[in-house]
């Protein structure tokens, strides 16, 4: 899994500290006995960590000293805090099955659950999926709970789908909510509507979500409009105060907030190696990858644009293989760590509805990357 391997023999340790660079790293330190446990970090400088831990130890120092149980070194550099962050997630998974989620400390993604399974779907916030091939719907990932609560209460506040959490089984008795009071749901509890109102309303909730809202200000916009056009002015501007409600609503909505099954994108990062740039996939939530591009063109390649190239590149990642519900809420987790950030190095560009990317803005991205820039900088 890591790409170089050195033996570790104390005598020599002056020999092995100047064969590794002192550059970011993700590293393993093993010793003779295989049953024994490897210990597995990441650092900013792979040089500097492996003297401290494996130099001769100072006369009743207390710091940790794995001199006398270390032989085998090995490492892989890494250009980037997500590409060390990405490479010991892996690397702990494969080393410790049972406890790398705890070491890792993840913490599992928000996002917005679609109850599509349930009679009478309703929304809710979750930070589990379920079966992958399960008809729920999930939109994220959300900065935090709180965060993923008020952009679907808020947009729900649109809309008259139930927001009660039980299994309803339908009563013309049932006394109802305040939502069902406000005139804020359909009602399915005491059959204030049919089934097939209900279904209806579901999915203008779900084409509202898939959308990112943009299906919401369309069907407002429309119903403004007409509203003008037939001379109907306090209709139209009711039309109009209610979107007006829903734009600010919108724009603070993260733009990596999507159908999980449709979150397809390419993330850039700095490179350990020089003249590239690193790639990582993004498809429905998982993440592969590195992938090393390099800024100089192939001379086989020169005929090609920038935009070809990468499309080349993006074509070059393994095809996606099985994967877990478990595997995709831990790279959202990475992801959602990675993005949120306050100060995040490097770039990520989401696919459209169809997973096409923005292949101008990518390739802008890239040379903003490769010159450290940070992002929207133009170079003058």
């Amino acid at each position: 899994m890591l790409a170089e391997r050195l033996e570790f023999v104390p005598v020599y340790d002056t020999d092995v500290f100047a064969a590794v660079p002192a550059s970011p790293a993700v590293f393993l330190l093993r010793g003779d006995d295989p049953r024994s446990e490897p210990y597995v970090s990441k650092t900013a400088n792979l040089r500097r960590r492996l003297q401290r831990l494996l130099s001769a130890p100072a006369e009743h120092s207390k710091k940790l000293n794995l001199r006398e149980r270390v032989r085998w070194i090995e490492y892989s550099q890494a250009g980037s805090e997500f590409e060390s962050s990405f490479l010991l997630y892996r690397l702990l998974r494969a080393q410790f099955p049972k406890t790398y989620a705890n070491r890792l400390h993840l913490r599992f993604a928000p996002l917005v659950k679609l109850h599509m399974e349930n009679e009478y779907p309703r929304a809710s916030i979750t930070t589990r999926l379920g079966r992958l091939n399960g008809r729920n719907i999930y939109y994220g990932p959300f900065p935090s709970r709180t965060a993923a609560e008020k952009f679907a209460n808020d947009s729900l506040d649109f809309f008259k789908m139930r927001r009660c959490v039980e299994d309803l089984h339908p009563d013309p008795a049932f006394p109802g909510c305040i939502y069902s009071e406000m005139k804020m749901c359909l009602a399915p509890c005491f059959k204030g509507c049919t089934d097939e109102e209900y279904s209806v309303e579901v999915g203008r909730v779900q084409t509202y979500f898939d959308s990112g809202g943009d299906s919401l200000v369309r069907e407002i916009s429309a119903l403004r409009d007409a509203a003008s056009a037939n001379l109907e002015f306090e209709n139209a501007a009711n039309w109009h105060t209610r979107l007006e409600k829903v734009k600010p609503l919108l724009s603070q909505l993260p733009e990596i907030v999507r159908r999980v099954d449709r979150l397809v994108g390419l993330m850039v990062q700095r490179s350990a190696r020089p003249e590239s740039v690193t790639f990582f996939r993004v498809d429905a939530g998982q993440i592969s990858g590195p992938r090393v591009f390099p800024i100089q063109q192939a001379e086989h390649t020169k005929s090609q644009s920038m935009e070809s190239r990468v499309l080349e590149a993006m074509n070059l990642f393994p095809a996606a293989g099985k994967s877990t519900a478990l595997d995709t809420m831990e790279h959202l987790a990475l992801l959602n760590r990675w993005y949120y950030r306050s100060t995040r190095s490097g770039e990520i560009f989401f696919g459209d509805e169809k997973g096409a990317l923005p292949l101008r803005r990518v390739v802008r991205g890239i040379a903003r990357v490769y010159r450290g820039e940070k992002p929207g900088e133009d170079a003058s």
